[in-house]
């Protein structure tokens, strides 16, 4: 089975997103761990960075040596320089520059539910951005289901306090930026391959999170122990599996149709953190999980004109 024609079967795009997001989603209770191991706190906000920094570093080079091994052309290219510093500009440096302030300014369930509006900035930049990707009713009522999905799993948590300033804009513009990312790396992929623009791109975000953190707090200010070594290589395995996959999703696929499996990411966070960290769940979780489903099962149900996406070129 040829690699396009995977990732536009409908069994292959549910694999395939689903366990990405599961790889994102194990990503929260991995962090903190590591941030308990490595005694980073909520405001250490060039510790945080230094170690996102160490994580999207790791993970390029594992996306590198993994193609390698499987032959593939990974020479860097200089006519690829522009297109995929912009892509790693967007999709890992800004991205998690602006989440980390914001987090840190916010509060851990205002940060879960704002993290599941990157499939509405999605669809939104496809709509404007595309002429065969416009945003419908049945797409509109999968937002709404997908979206209330996350806000019920996270009402366990004590929502009551919410609140609107500074740190919630900066997650805003996090999502927004890691939308607009994804849908540059949709596009390099169609000049590049995309295990060579996910390596780079991760290479040069992660370069620019490193030199902010060595700024703040050196270069190396931490004491790993093997245990906080490991969890390290897990989360750049988890980034690295995380967005090949996204990116091949994304590279034949409609925006659409795929950015709706985005909400699984903050559920998959919450199961996990309760597995792992013995964190309380709740049997919202469990509501919020169906409404989940309904909202990616409400979108993959919409007629598409060019399913799988390599026709949508962008209306600009």
């Amino acid at each position: 089975m040829s690699t396009e024609r995977f990732f536009t079967h409908p069994l292959g795009i549910l694999f395939s997103a689903v366990f990405a997001t599961l790889l994102w989603g194990s990503a929260f209770p991995f962090i903190k761990l590591s941030y308990n191991l490595l005694s980073i706190g909520s405001n250490d906000i060039g510790e945080q960075l230094l170690f996102a920094g160490y994580r999207f570093f790791l993970a390029g080079v594992l996306v590198l040596l993994f193609f390698i091994m499987m032959k593939k052309p990974m020479k860097f290219q200089r006519k690829t320089f522009i297109p995929v510093l912009k892509i790693g500009v967007f999709q890992t440096f800004l991205q998690y520059v602006l989440f980390y302030i914001g987090l840190a300014l916010s509060t851990g369930i205002q940060g879960s539910i704002i993290a599941g509006t990157t499939s509405f900035f999605q669809m939104i930049l496809a709509h404007v951005m595309y002429t065969d990707d416009k945003l419908t009713k049945e797409k509109l009522l999968g937002l709404v289901a997908g979206f209330s999905g996350v806000i019920v799993v996270n009402l366990q948590k004590g929502a009551s306090d919410i609140h609107f300033g500074l740190g919630e804009i900066l997650l805003l513009l996090a999502m927004l930026v890691s939308g607009f990312g994804n849908i540059l790396a949709k596009e390099g992929a169609r000049k590049m391959e995309v295990g060579y623009l996910t390596a780079y791109q991760m290479i040069f975000g992660a370069i620019g999170l490193l030199i902010i953190g060595m700024i703040q707090v050196g270069m190396f200010p931490f004491h790993f122990t093997l245990k906080s070594i490991l969890i390290l290589l897990y989360l750049s395995f988890l980034s690295a599996a995380g967005f090949v996959l996204w990116n091949n999703v994304m590279k034949y696929n409609a925006v659409g149709k795929v950015s709706i499996y985005l909400f699984l990411t903050p559920v998959f966070g919450v199961f996990l953190s309760s597995a792992l960290l013995g964190e309380r769940i709740h049997s919202l979780v469990l509501i919020g999980l169906a409404l989940v489903a309904a909202g990616i099962i409400i979108v993959n149900r919409t007629p598409h004109l060019h399913p799988k996406g390599q026709n949508n070129r962008p209306n600009m």
